[in-house]
């Protein structure tokens, strides 16, 4: 998971960026469910009347009103009104500005008149409570003082100050039990009654309340989309960035492998490694940043809103929490070993497949395709099977999910309805608890939904790392030295020993030989007997065990592989093609070369015949792998690719073995011209190739059986003469084969 982590990582700063966008969009989000509830709880139940200490009141609301405030208390409330009787039809007092703008004070001032204006507003609506009060009141007061059309304000005004103070406490007590909510909810009908008093359009109150509030729903909503939209672009730039680099890097470390790492990884593993898993990393890098960044917020934040709105309903969120969490642990203790199988059963697939396109001719040549549709079946059905299991998981995950948000929301409508019928909350609060509860619940559904991706992109990421991790046996030196000037394509073998890694025993053993420019040295032996192994030292595609091999007087590991490589002309046993035109094939080493470079090349191979044939000549078209050329073709343009490099070392790899005796013949005749300067090293199976190279050498099991010419060596060497017997007639062996294939002279028409 932290390789995954810290490819993210490396775009911290855009990280940075998204993760305030982020806390915008949670903002946005997060109000939403605050002002439904002031929709409805304002709104549309107080009318627009979100005051809870009235800003203006008339003289005869504010004279019954005090009668319910304690004497020591009254001053405080008449200092905070100023009396205004210009601005209404009658008499007023008006809250002043300081009091108003002060938090503090304002709260302290709604605290005194809570009680007595619910009293009031009782009073006035002759609520059954209240109406208890009146009665009491009444038979407290001589019969001839009270009259029927007394209200119970002219009831009280005839309490002395003292007893009216203790009457005010008596009350008070009584109403200790009385939720907060009801208090509130008195208030504010008490200033909505104030209003009405002085003449105010409580419609216009109203309506205006709900544009404003809705009109704040919408810019918040507009810049929540607007934030969303800027957090999927930068995290798809993200995601794409991260993924363009990965296969960058992917790709050079890939470039600089040598046969070793190859060998350690397969050609379908490093495929899949670079498309299908970089895509998933891609792909999950963009959902981290979209979803797993921000469902953390929304929940931490629906978290804090829902304890600001009603704490007595706190414990369903945790009941919500851990049962998402035992889904998300149950998922990923079922489903999370799954995932490195199933990138290797990918793996698998592609291994089978590729082997099945690169070989069907030899398939169809031996009738086997049935065989291969099973192998391709077998392969195929357990990554089915794999992913079957996954995505059942998946199908699992999202109905008890689905069950645990319904449940969760009956949970709290019934839980609800109770605190609103005991007046414990409002209507508006319960669904404004909903939605928070919902957008918490999906902040985890969220990252459940990813679990399934999260520990496949993190395998994959792993995958990744483990070729970018790889350490590569071949490098070059940290200070690297320069071939001589004066000496061009002396290579030498020194005791050179060659095993491959990990194997047992060598390969090649104490291989001592030198091959000098203007010569040709060439290489026989019986299949295995590391003819291949050896020229592949040369261009070090691996490192020599023990000895080294020198060019020109410096060891090849102490220079450049660049450096070494740019003088080397290697044509591979199997012919290489890519996908392009002839000339771009042959100029492949010289980029910059002329096009009578290209020609010569061209011609010294032998292949401006089947060239000039093509309505396109040199422009002719080179599918991928140059499926569409013979194999003597592709073997002649591989020779051509070589010759137009003007190395000073060339090397061929039993390069002549699909090509027919004449154009063989034809083609080292031309060669021996084009190469008098360079030394040329000739892997061959077949004696007639190599008659006249000045140096032949004979491995057997890896070992020197002989060096010298075909003279020589037909005279000392028994492994030679054993393969010149097995080719060549009897008369040419007995005399030697004097006729010289490279001095021009006649050859024997088996050749």
């Amino acid at each position: 998971m932290k390789n995954l982590f810290k490819y993210a990582a490396e775009h911290w700063k855009s990280l940075l960026v998204i993760i305030v966008v982020l806390f915008v969009q949670a903002y946005c989000d997060l109000s939403l469910p605050a002002y439904t509830s002031d929709i409805v709880n304002v709104g549309i139940q107080q009318g627009g009347i979100e005051d809870q200490v009235p800003e203006a009141v008339s003289a005869e609301d504010m004279e019954n009103l005090l009668l319910f405030v304690p004497a020591d208390e009254q001053d405080t409330v008449l200092s905070a009104y100023d009396a205004d009787n210009s601005t209404y039809d009658t008499e007023a007092y008006v809250l002043k500005n300081s009091v108003s703008s002060d938090e503090k004070e304002l709260e302290e001032l709604g605290d005194i008149l809570a009680s007595p204006m619910m009293l009031t507003a009782g009073f006035e609506s002759g609520s059954d409570m209240t109406k208890q009060i009146e009665d009491q009141l009444r038979s407290v007061l001589p019969a001839q003082a009270v009259t029927e059309d007394m209200t119970v304000f002219d009831i009280i005004k005839l309490f002395p100050e003292e007893q009216r103070d203790a009457l005010i406490q008596t009350m008070e007590e009584q109403m200790e039990d009385v939720p907060e909510t009801i208090l509130e909810q008195a208030a504010v009908s008490y200033v909505r009654t104030a209003y009405e008093d002085l003449g105010m359009d409580m419609d216009a109150i109203q309506i205006h309340y709900l544009l404003s509030t809705g009109g704040k729903m919408v810019a918040l909503a507009f810049l929540g989309m607007a934030a969303s939209v800027l957090v999927g672009f930068m995290a798809s730039r993200v995601g794409a960035a991260t993924g363009r680099n990965l296969r960058g890097r992917v790709f050079h470390k890939v470039v600089g492998f040598s046969n070793n790492e190859f060998d350690h990884f397969s050609t379908a593993s490093l495929i899949t490694r670079s498309t299908n898993d970089i895509q998933q990393i891609q792909l999950i890098i963009v959902m981290l940043l979209r979803i797993v960044l921000y469902a953390p917020i929304l929940a931490i934040g629906g978290i804090i809103q829902v304890f600001q709105t009603n704490v007595s309903m706190s414990w369903i969120i945790a009941l919500a929490v851990i049962l998402i969490g035992l889904v998300i642990l149950v998922l990923f203790l079922v489903a999370m070993p799954k995932f490195k199988v199933l990138q290797t059963l990918v793996d698998k697939v592609n291994l089978v497949m590729r082997e099945i396109l690169t070989g069907l001719p030899v398939i169809r040549a031996f009738s086997t395709e049935k065989h291969e549709e099973e192998r391709f079946d077998d392969a195929n059905r357990m990554l089915t099977q794999t992913n079957l299991f996954v995505n059942r998981a998946m199908t699992f995950m999202m109905p008890v999910m689905m069950l645990v948000m319904n449940g969760i929301s009956v949970l709290i409508v019934w839980t609800g309805a109770h605190g609103i019928d005991e007046g414990q909350m409002q209507v508006g609060d319960m669904m404004a608890f909903i939605q928070y509860t919902m957008q918490i619940i999906m902040g985890f559904l969220m990252l459940c939904m990813l679990s399934i991706m999260l520990p496949r992109a993190a395998v994959a990421a792993d995958r990744v790392e483990e070729v970018l991790s790889s350490k590569t046996v071949i490098h070059d030196p940290g200070q690297p030295e320069s071939f001589s000037k004066t000496k061009k394509g002396l290579l030498t073998f020194d005791h050179v020993s060659f095993r491959y890694p990990g194997a047992d025993e060598n390969v090649l053993h104490d291989i001592t030989f030198t091959a000098r420019p203007g010569e040709t040295t060439a290489i026989i032996g019986s299949t295995g007997s590391g003819k291949s192994t050896l020229v592949n030292l040369i261009p070090r595609f691996y490192d020599v065990s023990e000895g080294s091999i020198t060019l020109d007087g410096v060891d090849i590991r102490n220079v450049t592989q660049h450096e070494l490589r740019e003088k080397l002309g290697y044509v591979p046993q199997k012919g290489l093609l890519f996908s392009g035109d002839i000339a771009s094939n042959i100029m492949f080493g010289n980029p910059d070369g002329s096009e009578e470079e290209m020609i010569e090349a061209a011609q010294i191979a032998q292949a401006t015949e089947f060239i000039d044939a093509k309505p396109d000549g040199y422009e002719s078209p080179i599918s991928q792998g140059g499926s569409n050329v013979s194999g003597g073709q592709k073997q002649r343009l591989s020779i051509a690719r070589a010759i137009a490099k003007h190395p000073e070392v060339y090397i061929f790899d039993d390069s002549f073995s699909a090509l027919d005796f004449k154009t063989d013949v034809a083609l080292r005749r031309a060669l021996k011209k084009r190469t008098k300067d360079s030394t040329v090293l000739i892997v061959a199976q077949r004696i007639s190739t190599i008659l006249s190279a000045e140096q032949i050498i004979v491995l057997d099991d890896g070992r020197i059986a002989g060096i010298g010419t075909h003279r020589e060596l037909l005279k000392n060497c028994e492994v030679y003469q054993q393969i010149a017997a097995s080719q060549l007639s009897e008369s040419e062996l007995k005399a030697g084969m004097e006729d010289s294939l490279y001095s021009g002279k006649e050859v024997p028409d088996h050749a």
